[in-house]
């Protein structure tokens, strides 16, 4: 594909814009994708789908070393072989890599090849990207177009997100990592200090802690996975614990001493306090910030607040024809939210009939810890402050006979609703498989399913998604297997 002018072109390869511009293409628009490093972004190559490549090797490891629980007995030692883990986990990348490659080219979506700026009203400049790639560049396949000046009527910024820096506290890629060193160790560290417990933190301290690595877990707020549920929250800590991490909650990272191959950290603590603490290495997961530089966006006065841009429902900039899906407009920063905005904006611009805004909070979060972590809605603590009288519900995996048979009898099924209608706000989860079964109260919210119908569900048996029937019940007094 040779041509320049285009009706959208979409900064930025990621889950976001690929998605887009699959719709767009869908939908009659000639599109195109500009893309510096690697297609599927962040998630596909750093984050979503390696990192889950990694946490199913540990978790076999895990049920391995579990195996004489199961009448099962191994004869012989069972080792992590951590280049062959990390060799794994980059070949389930490069697959799904080239797999979104054919998806461009079956869909006939230009893609094109470096860095782009707009350099004005539906103009855009690519040049060749002087930012260094965390590993090789793919070569672009034949017919890729690359550096030159391209038009086009509608122009969508999918350009995601990097790790936020802390000022002294900066990575730098030998003693404090980000995701990408984490991700790609050449050997594994005999301990680990991860700063941050989001999802990226405690996935990376769940996945190193499997590996054998002493793990230590600093947190500035006061509990573990702040934007979860306090109660699932509390017994993830147990759990990890258990385990045997340690973890400090309202605490911060204030300094840290370097030496030849380690760190020491010093950690103040809630009573004021500062203890150190020495490890091999240390993970900086303190978040993200959106990649909203060099793109352009002063010149054109696109409107941008605290590291995003600023968009309405409908993924509009302040500027028209200009648009933002993603991350890079701020959180959730979670690619399934990214490519729904995607294909919202790109509906938008075709002025499809019934279209309607993303409702952020029915946006499931999943964590692939151990024990697993899902949720969507609000959580208690967020109903009761927003004033509604509402019901809990509770059923623990410790009462559910799949659970028990599968050995993965830890965790619990927690959903709250609203006394007066009936309404499911919320849905908690934390144990095996439940970033799998949260779909589930996902789909009955998005349908504003009441309890009632929910109570009158028939639920497979034996299954672990009985518990979330008996949550439900349990709400409302009617708990059966409890």
């Amino acid at each position: 594909m040779s041509e320049t002018n285009f009706d959208i072109v979409i900064i930025g390869g990621g889950p976001g814009g690929y998605v887009a511009a699959i719709r767009a293409a869908q939908l009659g628009f000639k599109t195109a994708v500009v893309e510096r490093e690697h297609l599927g972004g962040i998630c596909l190559n750093w984050g979503c789908i390696p990192t889950k490549a990694l946490l199913r090797s540990a978790e076999i490891l895990d049920h391995v070393n579990q195996a004489r629980h199961y009448g099962l007995t191994l004869n012989g030692e069972i080792t992590a072989d951590i280049k062959a883990i990390v060799a794994r986990s980059r070949k389930v990348s490069d697959r799904l890599n080239g797999g979104v490659g054919f998806l461009m080219k079956k869909n006939k979506v230009g893609v094109i090849w470096g860095e782009a700026r707009i350099t004005g009203p539906g103009e855009i400049r690519v040049d060749k990207s002087a930012k260094p790639a965390v590993e090789p560049r793919r070569p672009a396949p034949a017919g890729a177009m690359g550096e030159g000046v391209y038009t086009a009527r509608h122009i969508i910024l999918a350009t995601g997100a990097r790790p936020r820096a802390l000022p002294g506290l900066e990575p730098d890629g030998k003693l404090i990592w980000t995701y990408f060193e984490a991700m790609k160790p050449a050997e594994l560290p005999k301990s680990i200090l991860v700063m941050g417990s989001g999802a990226i933190g405690i996935e990376f301290a769940s996945f190193y802690r499997s590996m054998g690595v002493d793990v230590t877990v600093v947190e500035v707020m006061d509990q573990i996975m702040p934007v979860e549920d306090a109660e699932i929250s509390q017994i993830a800590r147990k759990a990890m614990e258990k385990r045997g991490m340690k973890i400090f909650t309202d605490a911060r990272v204030v300094r840290v001493d370097k030496a030849a191959n380690a760190i020491t950290a010093h950690i103040q603590i809630s009573n004021g306090k500062t203890l150190q603490i020495t490890a091999d290495r240390m993970i900086s997961a303190v978040g993200v910030v959106g990649n909203v530089e060099e793109l352009g966006l002063e010149t054109l006065g696109v409107n941008t607040e605290q590291g995003r841009v600023v968009i309405d429902d409908y993924g509009r900039t302040s500027v028209a024809g200009v648009y933002a899906i993603g991350d890079v407009t701020g959180p959730p920063m979670l690619a399934h939210k990214a490519e729904h905005e995607g294909v919202i904006c790109v509906e938008k611009i075709a002025d499809l009939d019934h279209l309607h805004p993303m409702e952020k909070s029915r946006i499931p979060g999943c964590t692939y810890c151990t024990p697993q972590i899902a949720s969507v809605g609000l959580t208690e603590a967020e109903a009761r402050q927003a004033g509604r009288e509402i019901r809990i519900g509770r059923f623990p995996f410790s009462a559910n006979g799949k659970a028990i048979a599968l050995g993965e009898d830890h965790g619990m099924v927690k959903t709250v609703f609203d006394v007066g209608t009936g309404e499911l706000l919320g849905a908690h989860m934390i144990g095996a498989e439940v970033t799998e079964l949260i779909q589930g109260f996902v789909v009955a919210m998005g349908m504003e399913t009441t309890e009632e119908e929910l109570m009158h569900t028939v639920f497979p048996h034996p299954t672990l998604s009985e518990m979330m029937h008996e949550s439900v019940l349990d709400a409302y007094g009617r708990a059966i297997h409890t």
